[in-house]
């Protein structure tokens, strides 16, 4: 196919308001880091913890000496799970701190909230989450996973090693869960599963009373064909979700669910024994035997004073992340958001797994694709895993008006959205 062959060459070539606080250094002193995270409202078991990551991130910069040779100062503002606050503090951010670069969003809605404000200021943010593609800016750099990176893979093992026939779509209300199950149900389609056999369920961020929809998917599991649950359930949801299935006895062994939300830090605050079995598709889990993993751990428990502070894949990116863009400061010799995104494509880092992650002309990176059984002690043993490293696709092979879409941020084309048909830049962002 054209796109898939000209997306190799190109890839061959070469990712409620809260307080600003800050250190007491002045801005010409230091180099300002800004943290985009939820402390408060329904994100906040989420975002709280890379919050930590970027700072503990920033100090082991410092102690090496800075960057460029001064400190690094990281800024923290908190967008309370507000979708629209993340916007004014992203301004905040660029405008009145004057950061360099900023590291933050869980949800693709705020992402989504933030992007104007990246692009009318022409400054950088990285995006440590898996989310539903469709989408290329040059002001952002998508850490997490692409569909073709978590979802896609994870359908594939469900239904080669497992056998399913009978699909679940469950997810939050709003744009990851909605995009990312459209491309799975096209996907699905294309692999013969009929309509029938698909059931799709939206619930909104926080939902709490999964009584009925657990019995609904018991009963759509009840008809004989093999049935699984894949998971876009975001946020603090996931608690009370996986709570109801073991009230309600569906095992991993009836309806295994796979997600692309829970983590170690979802799974540290419930009693995991009834959910032993069902499954998780991510980049890197805290029982990766690495050395690279080993000593992250290490690093992070001495810097929590925890030794119960476990880790997880968006913590990943933003390690990733944030060494990819020290590595690019230092080969442009400067911070300049323009110079920075420049630099940024190709460069390669150590990730967590073992391997290096690198920074594809799109904006995305390379990554291992892990499928992880969920263990009574709320870790993941990794049951499947990619032989190699997989490049993230920001536009989908399996949606119409995708597929024939690049993204290419290199001169000349330097297009987040170009039609390989038509020849064409049609801008950043299909809508």
């Amino acid at each position: 196919m054209l796109k898939s062959s000209l997306k190799q060459s190109l890839i061959g070539g070469m990712l409620a308001a809260g307080m600003v606080f800050s250190t007491t250094a002045s801005a010409e002193e230091t180099i300002k880091v800004g943290i985009l995270h939820s402390l408060s409202g329904t994100m906040a078991i989420s975002e709280t913890t890379l919050k930590d990551t970027m700072l503990m991130l920033i100090e082991e910069q410092n102690e090496k000496g800075g960057l460029l040779g001064k400190k690094l100062e990281p800024v923290v503002v908190d967008p309370a799970s507000n979708w629209p606050l993340f916007a004014e503090k992203a301004r905040e951010l660029i405008e009145k701190e004057k950061v360099s670069a900023v590291f933050g969003c869980w949800t693709s809605v705020s992402r989504k909230s933030v992007l104007p404000v990246f692009e009318e200021l022409d400054s950088i943010l990285f995006y440590p989450v898996q989310y539903e593609g469709e989408e290329s800016s040059k002001n952002v750099f998508y850490t997490g996973a692409a569909p073709n990176q978590q979802a896609i893979p994870a359908v594939d093992y469900l239904m080669n090693e497992i056998g399913v026939e009978r699909w679940v779509l469950a997810g939050t209300d709003y744009v990851y869960p909605r995009t990312t199950n459209k491309i799975l149900e096209a996907y699905l389609k294309a692999k013969g599963v009929a309509a029938d056999d698909i059931m799709i369920n939206y619930t909104p961020f926080g939902h709490s009373d999964w009584q009925s929809i657990v019995a609904d998917i018991k009963k759509f599991g009840a008809t004989g064909k093999k049935t699984a649950v894949v998971s876009t359930i975001n946020g603090d949801a996931n608690v009370p979700f996986y709570k109801e299935l073991g009230n309600q006895g569906v095992s991993a062994e009836d309806i295994p669910v796979v997600a692309f939300s829970v983590g170690e830090e979802e799974l540290s605050g419930i009693d995991t024994k009834p959910l032993v079995g069902h499954l998780a598709a991510w980049n890197y889990f805290m029982s990766v035997d690495a050395e690279a993993n080993d000593s992250f751990i290490e690093s992070w428990h001495a810097f929590t004073k925890d030794e119960k502070r476990v880790s997880n894949d968006p913590m990943e990116a933003h390690y990733i992340g944030f060494n990819m863009w020290v590595k690019a400061v230092e080969k442009a010799g400067t911070t300049d958001p323009a110079a920075v995104q420049d630099a940024l494509i190709g460069v390669a880092v150590p990730n967590l797994t073992g391997g290096y992650s690198a920074m594809m002309p799109n904006h995305h990176i390379t990554k291992p694709v892990l499928i992880g059984e969920i263990q009574e002690d709320g870790q993941f043993d990794v049951v499947w895993e990619t032989s190699g490293l997989v490049a993230g696709d920001a536009w989908s092979d399996f949606l119409e008006g995708s597929k024939d879409i690049i993204a290419d941020w290199r001169a000349p084309l330097s297009c987040g959205n170009y039609n390989v048909k038509t020849a064409k830049c049609s801008g950043q962002n299909l809508e």
